[in-house]
């Protein structure tokens, strides 16, 4: 018999019948399957009370019935990102109900879910997922010496004035890649000074700030400057290879044919894959370095990222660029969707 558990009035009729036949507490609950102790309190209550009914229970009746969790559930599964003060008022309209946010926030943690900020990934297209899963395949098997001759670049932007802010969303644990429970992104949203850097397993390379528009033009401009003396600092040698993501301007006829020449080894990353470059990573890095930092100018914002790109370690890029045969098995196993990197 379960702890809490009433036992029905029958099998207690029972053991009163049993009792003034004269049997033991152990007999009669053997008899019945009940603990000596469940007996003898039924016996103690029934001399007390006179009646084996079952008496009131203390404590104030739920507020939320069965089918107003139900409601709560199918709302938060149509939308994670529905607050508990508009499910509140769902429920009040449904049922004629009013209960407090916080009811409905005990509701949902009953129910395994928690309240999370959600990730920001690509929405990726199905036409992009298939070509990250034949990129994941095709160099799934390649060695730690293939990812050491990878200089991974990327540009990115920085606010001055620090976070945009964060919302939440209800999911359980487990669930936090699941399309619904993601914030698309589309890169280079906000902020106010604009880097091009450059990264390898044996460190970080240039790191330019990039003034203007960024077209094809001044993108090969920042290569021309900055690409092979990242090279030569890195110690890469004649057989690196060089890895960009596909933004129009890295694809621009310009640019490629000045590649051919520059850089004829490449990575040819798949479409909406920052997952796949390391150096997304390393720009999550820099944010946290000048979190710290007081920034109220371009100029103070230049000096803080120039220091902290200055500060990343081999060890941090080594280990960044290592990872990428798991970033790659968590595609295949993605087949094809947002990974956690």
């Amino acid at each position: 018999m379960g702890k809490g558990k009433q036992i029905e009035s029958s099998v207690k009729n029972l053991i009163i019948k049993h009792f003034e036949e004269g049997k033991s507490y152990r007999n009669i609950g053997k008899v019945l399957n009940l603990s000596c102790a469940s007996v003898q309190n039924i016996i103690r209550k029934y001399k007390t009370y006179k009646t084996v009914e079952n008496r009131p229970r203390t404590g104030r009746p739920k507020k939320l019935s069965r089918r107003d969790v139900s409601l709560i559930l199918k709302e938060v599964e149509k939308n994670p990102k529905i607050s508990a003060p508009k499910l509140a008022g769902s429920i009040a309209a449904v049922s004629g109900k009013h209960v407090h946010p916080k009811t409905v926030q005990r509701a949902l943690r009953d129910k395994g879910y928690r309240s999370r900020v959600p990730r920001r990934k690509p929405l990726i297209s199905d036409k992009n997922r298939r070509l990250r899963l034949d990129f994941a395949k095709k160099y799934k098997d390649m060695d730690e010496d293939f990812w050491r001759r990878v200089l991974f670049t990327d540009e990115s932007k920085f606010n001055i004035f620090g976070s945009d802010g964060r919302a939440k969303i209800w999911r359980k644990p487990g669930t936090a890649l699941q399309r619904k429970n993601l914030i698309p992104t589309v890169k280079h949203g906000g902020g106010s000074v604009m880097v091009w850097g450059a990264i390898a397993a044996a460190g970080v390379g240039n790191l330019a700030f990039i003034d203007g528009i960024l077209d094809r033009h001044l993108y090969k401009s920042i290569l021309e400057k900055h690409l092979q003396p990242s090279v030569d600092s890195l110690g890469m040698g004649r057989d690196w290879i060089f890895q960009q993501d596909n933004d129009p301007k890295h694809t621009a006829r310009l640019v490629k044919d000045w590649l051919l020449y520059y850089a004829p080894r490449q990575l040819g990353s798949p479409p909406q894959s920052p997952d796949l470059n390391p150096i997304e990573h390393v720009w999550e890095l820099l944010t946290r370095k000048i979190d710290h930092t007081t920034v109220n100018s371009k100029e103070s914002l230049k000096e803080a990222l120039t220091k902290a790109w200055s500060e990343i370690t081999i060890s941090e890029t080594e280990n960044l660029v290592l990872s990428m045969p798991r970033r790659l098995r968590a595609v295949i196993e993605a087949r094809g969707g947002p990974t956690k990197y």
